[in-house]
C-alpha cells in the first residue's frame, strides 16, 4: 500500500509594497513526504446535504494553506493541515486501537469536508495522528506547536510524550514541544479530543447533538489550522497594540520570552512602504509612538498601518515579527439633539448589519477556503451594511483580518453555554467548574482578538442563555479592554449595566426608550425567510420567523421593514440595528443568502439602497376591512375544533362566542388585545359586505403570533407560518380575491400557538404609492 501524506512548509515573505498577511497564497511552499497508513487518493469529501462552490477547491494536499496568524507574522512556519489518521473510541479508552480511517484537518469530524461526517457524543473520544519531519535549518531552535482551535478538551502527545492539555473550543493554544522531538527524524503527533457539546455546560454556541430549528450540527475536534513554528530561546510572544485617536498615537506593548534589559525591542511603524516612526524599549514594557495626521480606520476607509517589531541583543536581531493596526476609536457621546449615541472616531455613526452565525454546509464551523471566508464579508459590504454581529461563535483570526482589511465593524459575542433563563428571570447560578470555564474562555476571547480594529463591541450574553453575575462580568471585560463598548445582554435580560440597552424584536423593527448614559440598539430583528429549491439543507419543513414564496415579495417586505427602521434613528436616537441574518443555516431559512452562498435571495441593489436610507415612495395604506388598529371590530370565535365547513359562507356560527379583535395575551409585542386567547388554537369568522374594487392593490393586513391560515369565502387566501410583532401586509391568493362580492363575504382564520406570547387580528387594506418619498 502506498504510504504518502503531505504537509506544507511555507515561508511568508512580503513584497516591498504589501503586508505579508495580505497574501492569499504564501509565496514559497514545498511539500514533505510523511508516513501515513492510507494512500492520498483514498480521501474524498463525504456526501453532505449541501455544498458550496469552494468545496471543489479543497484538496488533501493543502487545505487552508494561508498563514493563520496575520497579526504576528514570521516567515518560517510549517503547516500541518492535511490528512491525519483518525480513530473514534469510547471516552475512557486510554489508547486507541487501529486508526481505521483518515480525516482532512482542519475540518471537524461532523463535516462533509472532513471526509468523515460522523456524529460523536459525550461518550466518545476522537484520536488524531500524523507524522512530520522538521526542516534541517530548524535544528537547535525552540519548536512551537500551534493549534488554532480544538473543540473542546484536547490532550497532545509528541513521540509518546504528553506535551500539554487544553480546554476550550474557541481559543488557540501553543505548546513548546522541543524536548519531545527527534530533530533529525520522523516525529509522531497525537491529539485526543473529548467534546460533550450540549451535554456539558461549556461555551458551545448554536451547536447541538440533535440539530433542529435554530440549533445546528455540532463541531467536534480540530477545526482550525495546526502548525509549527521555530523560534530562538528569546522571542516575541505577543504584541498588544492600542491606538489613541485623540492623542494621534499608538501604544505597543511587546511580551517577550526574556526580560528586557540586556535585550531590547525595536518597533517601526509604516504606512505602506513609508516608514513613519521607529523607537526602542529596554524596560517598562510598552512604548507610545506618535502618528502624525493619522488616517482613521472606518468601514468607508479601512486604512491599516504596519508594525515591525524586532527583538535585539546589541545590534543583532534575534526575532522579527510583523503586525498591523487601525487608528479607530469607539465611544459614547451626545448628538446635537441630546441622544446618547455610539460614536466612531468621535462622530455619531449608525451601525447596521446582519447577525452572522459563521456556519458552512460543507465545513460547519470551518469555511472551505480563505476565499469563502472573505466572500461573506465582501457580500455583507455589497449589500450596504457596515457591521456584522458574530453570533455566539469565535472565528479564526483570518476572518477578523478580512474585516479589518475590507472595512466591516464587528460586535463579538461570547459563545453561550449552560442554562437558560426567561426574559424576567434572575441570573443563573453556575457550578464552580462552569464559572471557571466561562471566565477563562471569555478572557481568552478578549485578549486573543483585542488587536483587531474591526471589533467595537463585546457581547457576553445573548437572550439570557448562560447569563450569570452580569454586572461583575461586564466590569471584568472593561478591565481586560477599556477601549471598546460592552453590551451586557443582547435581548431581553438587560441589567442596566454596560454601554447599551439592546432589545430584540421579530420581525420588528423596534427600539428601547432613550437613556441618558447608554446608547439604545436593536440587537436582532427581521428574520424574513425564503426557502430556495435546490439550495436548502433539506427539501421541505424548513423554518423561518416569517416565510415568503418568492424573491420579489421578500425584497418588498425587507425594504418596508428597513423603511420603518430608519425613522427610529431620529425619533428615538437608535444607534444600531442587527438584521437576522447573513445566510440560511441548515433548516433555518432567514438568510440574506442561501446556505451554499450561491444566491442573494433578494434584489441586492434594492437592499443596498434601503440599507443606505434610500427608499422608493412610501405606500399609502387604507384599511377597507378594518383591523383593531382603526376600529373596534366584532368577530365570532371558538377554541374548540369546529366542523370542516367552518370557513365557508353559510356556516352557522351562532353557537360560537363573540368578541372584539384582536385576540391574544397582553404583553405580546405590537398587540392590541381586546379579547383574551390563551389556548393553543383559535378559529375566527367575520362576515362583511364589500363595496370596493378588487384591484391588484388589495392586501391582507395581519398581525399573527403564531401560524395563521386565512380564508376568503372558503378559499385559501394567505398561509403565514411563524409570527410577526406588528401588522404586516400579505399578498392575497388571486382566486380568493376574486371571490369578493357585495354581500355575504366571510373572512375566516385559524391561528395555532406553540410558545410565548400570542395574538391574531386581520383586515383588508388598499396599498398604493404616495408621492412623498423619504
Amino acid at each position: 500500500m502506498n504510504q504518502m501524506n503531505f504537509a506544507t512548509q511555507c515561508q511568508c515573505r512580503a513584497k516591498s509594497n504589501s503586508h505579508p498577511f495580505l497574501l492569499s497564497c504564501l509565496l514559497s511552499c514545498s511539500f514533505l513526504a510523511l508516513a501515513s497508513p492510507l494512500p492520498l487518493a483514498a480521501w474524498q469529501p463525504a456526501q453532505g446535504p449541501l455544498k458550496t462552490r469552494w468545496a471543489k477547491d479543497v484538496s488533501a494536499q493543502h487545505p487552508h494553506p494561508e498563514y493563520p496568524r496575520p497579526q504576528l507574522v514570521r516567515k518560517e512556519w510549517l503547516n500541518l493541515n492535511g490528512l491525519w489518521d483518525l480513530a473514534i473510541t469510547a471516552k475512557d479508552t486510554a489508547k486507541p486501537g487501529p486508526y481505521d480511517r483518515q480525516i482532512l484537518v482542519p475540518f471537524p469530524v461532523e463535516s462533509a469536508l472532513s471526509g468523515v461526517m460522523k456524529s460523536v457524543s459525550e461518550r466518545d473520544r476522537i484520536w488524531y495522528r500524523r507524522t512530520f519531519e522538521l526542516p534541517r535549518k530548524w535544528q537547535g531552535q525552540i519548536i512551537l506547536l500551534h493549534l488554532g482551535a480544538v473543540d473542546f478538551e484536547a490532550t497532545v502527545w509528541v513521540n509518546g510524550k504528553q506535551v500539554g492539555q487544553h480546554r476550550g473550543g474557541y481559543d488557540g493554544f501553543t505548546l513548546d514541544i522541543t524536548d519531545a522531538l527527534d530533530a533529525s527524524g520522523t516525529n509522531e503527533l497525537v491529539v485526543a479530543v473529548w467534546d460533550p457539546t450540549d451535554a456539558g455546560t461549556q461555551p458551545r454556541g448554536k451547536q447541538i447533538r440533535k440539530p433542529q430549528g435554530i440549533w445546528y450540527t455540532s463541531t467536534s475536534g480540530i477545526w482550525q489550522t495546526v502548525w509549527l513554528e521555530p523560534v530562538s530561546a528569546a522571542y516575541i510572544k505577543e504584541l498588544k497594540i492600542t491606538p489613541d485617536v485623540d492623542q494621534s498615537a499608538v501604544t505597543v506593548q511587546p511580551m517577550t520570552a526574556v526580560r528586557l534589559g540586556e535585550y531590547s525591542v525595536e518597533v517601526t511603524i509604516q504606512d505602506g512602504a513609508k516608514q513613519i516612526y521607529t523607537a526602542s524599549i529596554t524596560a517598562g514594557g510598552r512604548m507610545t509612538l506618535p502618528i502624525k495626521n493619522p488616517k482613521l480606520w472606518s468601514p468607508e476607509h479601512p486604512h491599516l498601518y504596519t508594525v515591525v517589531a524586532k527583538l535585539k541583543l546589541g545590534n543583532n536581531t534575534i526575532d522579527r515579527v510583523e503586525s498591523y493596526f487601525g487608528m479607530r476609536k469607539i465611544s459614547l457621546g451626545k448628538d446635537e439633539r441630546g441622544f446618547t449615541r455610539m460614536l466612531l472616531n468621535n462622530k455619531p455613526y449608525f451601525q447596521f448589519g446582519p447577525l452572522d452565525q459563521g456556519f458552512w454546509p460543507d465545513g460547519l464551523y470551518t469555511a472551505p477556503t480563505d476565499e469563502a471566508l472573505r466572500y461573506d464579508i465582501e457580500m455583507t459590504k455589497k449589500l450596504g451594511f457596515n457591521l456584522a454581529r458574530k453570533h455566539v461563535k469565535v472565528e479564526p483570526d483570518r476572518w477578523y483580518y478580512w474585516c479589518d482589511k475590507l472595512g466591516l465593524l464587528v460586535w463579538q459575542d461570547m459563545p453561550s453555554g449552560d442554562k437558560y433563563i426567561s426574559p424576567k428571570g434572575a441570573d443563573i447560578t453556575r457550578t464552580p467548574e462552569s464559572a471557571r470555564e466561562f471566565e477563562t474562555e471569555l478572557q481568552a476571547l478578549v485578549e486573543g482578538r483585542a488587536n483587531h480594529p474591526c471589533i467595537v463591541m463585546w457581547v457576553p450574553y445573548n437572550e439570557g442563555w448562560g447569563q450569570w453575575d452580569t454586572p461583575r462580568i461586564v466590569e471584568s471585560i472593561r478591565k481586560l479592554d477599556s477601549t471598546r463598548l460592552v453590551d451586557d445582554a443582547s435581548g431581553w435580560t438587560d441589567r442596566g449595566v454596560g454601554d447599551v440597552n439592546d432589545m430584540h424584536k421579530y420581525p420588528g423593527p423596534g427600539s428601547p426608550e432613550p437613556e441618558a448614559k447608554r446608547a439604545i440598539v436593536l440587537g436582532e430583528f427581521g428574520g424574513l425567510g425564503l426557502p430556495v429549491h435546490g439550495h436548502t439543507w433539506q427539501s421541505e419543513k424548513n423554518w423561518g420567523y416569517r416565510s415568503f414564496t418568492n424573491a420579489e415579495a421578500l425584497t418588498t417586505a425587507y425594504v418596508d421593514l428597513v423603511a420603518r427602521l430608519f425613522p427610529l434613528i431620529d425619533e428615538k436616537g437608535l444607534s444600531a440595528a442587527i438584521y437576522t441574518q447573513t445566510t440560511d443555516v441548515e433548516v433555518e431559512i432567514n438568510g440574506l443568502m442561501t446556505y451554499d452562498r450561491e444566491l442573494v435571495k433578494m434584489d441586492w441593489q434594492k437592499v443596498a439602497a434601503a440599507n443606505h436610507g434610500k427608499f422608493a415612495p412610501r405606500a399609502k395604506v387604507t384599511e377597507l376591512l378594518p383591523t383593531a388598529l382603526s376600529e373596534r371590530v366584532t368577530w365570532r370565535y371558538t377554541f374548540e375544533r369546529p366542523a370542516e365547513d367552518w370557513l365557508k359562507p353559510g356556516f352557522d356560527a351562532r353557537g360560537w362566542k363573540e368578541g372584539l379583535g384582536g385576540f391574544g395575551t397582553r404583553g405580546t409585542p405590537g398587540a392590541i388585545v381586546r379579547s383574551e386567547w390563551r389556548t393553543d388554537d383559535i378559529w375566527l369568522r367575520r362576515e362583511f359586505a364589500w363595496h370596493h374594487d378588487k384591484s391588484d392593490n388589495l392586501r391582507l393586513l395581519m398581525h399573527h403570533d403564531e401560524d395563521a391560515e386565512v380564508y376568503l369565502n372558503g378559499i385559501p387566501a394567505v398561509k403565514a407560518p411563524g409570527f410577526t410583532s406588528d401588522y404586516e401586509e400579505f399578498d392575497l391568493n388571486p382566486e380568493a380575491k376574486a371571490s369578493l362580492k357585495s354581500e355575504g363575504n366571510v373572512l375566516a382564520i385559524h391561528c395555532h400557538q406553540t410558545a410565548g406570547g400570542q395574538y391574531i387580528d386581520a383586515g383588508i387594506a388598499n396599498i398604493e404609492e404616495s408621492l412623498a418619498a423619504h
